[in-house]
């Protein structure tokens, strides 16, 4: 008798451990190639999705202790902050990333994603935006692993140069001049739409300084798609930032970016 109870007792953890050793490796296979035909999630019903880039030299003025920031050397360009899902809710929180994952992207993300601060290396901030907003954005097939949300968000900041059009239109960073809200909406609405937001930081001496731009996309990534604005509190697809939209009477600057001085780049 007990012979055969201890024959079911060894059987029965012998399935329990082929189960889960099975689950794991589907598991690997998911995190690895992406979770293909996933099913529609409370999380999956948004609509929007904010890709936010940001202007190192102003980024540099958001915080509030100047030994927190830092721009690397080969850094002279608008960088990444994040791609967000709007209103998305319930996100799992149960896909995680690995440095293997983004190998491949490294010497890109280095470049066009950089961490500007210095109690931050870029992969774990990059790890950071994958876990709150990517697992938010892998129910559509395109972004349905690390690799592929990244390659999205890489794709995104090739084709919106902000640098480039400024600087054709004669608007290039500067300690001494002043833009309007319109003058630089005039460039970028032809190229970004007209409901992207252009956001300041007001800095240590309380002057308007731009910081990033927003820009809605529909699930597509097509231009244009309306959003609720950062009004509706934080979640699991918003992000809380120091910025807020610049002031359409008030003049701002587009401070010059300085690698030995970034928090005080006119000195």
């Amino acid at each position: 008798m007990w012979s055969s109870v201890l024959l079911g007792l060894f059987l029965l953890l012998q399935l329990l451990d082929f189960t889960r050793t099975h689950t794991q490796e589907v598991h690997r296979e998911d995190y690895k190639y992406g979770r293909q035909g996933v099913e529609e999630k409370p999380f999956c019903s948004w609509k929007c999705i904010l890709f936010t880039i940001q202007w190192p030299g102003g980024f540099c003025q958001s915080l509030d202790r100047e030994n927190l920031c830092q721009i690397p050397p080969s850094i002279n360009n608008w960088t990444i902050h994040g791609l967000w899902p709007l209103k998305a809710f319930g996100c799992c929180n149960c896909w995680p990333m690995f440095q293997s994952d983004v190998q491949e992207l490294e010497a890109q993300l280095d470049e066009l994603w950089p961490s500007l601060l210095t109690i931050t290396t870029s992969f774990h901030f990059w790890r950071e935006e994958w876990e709150k907003h990517g697992v938010c954005a892998a129910c559509v097939e395109g972004m349905n692993s690390p690799l592929r949300y990244f390659q999205i968000c890489l794709k995104l900041r090739q084709q919106f140069d902000i640098y480039k059009w400024l600087q054709d239109a004669g608007i290039t960073p500067s300690c001494d001049r002043l833009y309007k809200v319109a003058e630089v909406d005039e460039v970028l609405a032809p190229h970004l739409g007209d409901k992207h937001e252009i956001q300041c930081v007001t800095d240590s001496k309380g002057r308007q300084v731009w910081f990033q731009v927003k820009i809605p996309l529909s699930r597509n990534l097509t231009l244009g798609c309306d959003h609720p604005g950062d009004d509706d509190g934080p979640g699991p697809g918003r992000r809380w930032s120091p910025g807020h939209p610049c002031p359409p009477d008030v003049p701002f600057y587009y401070l010059p970016i300085d690698h030995e001085q970034p928090t005080r780049p006119c000195g």
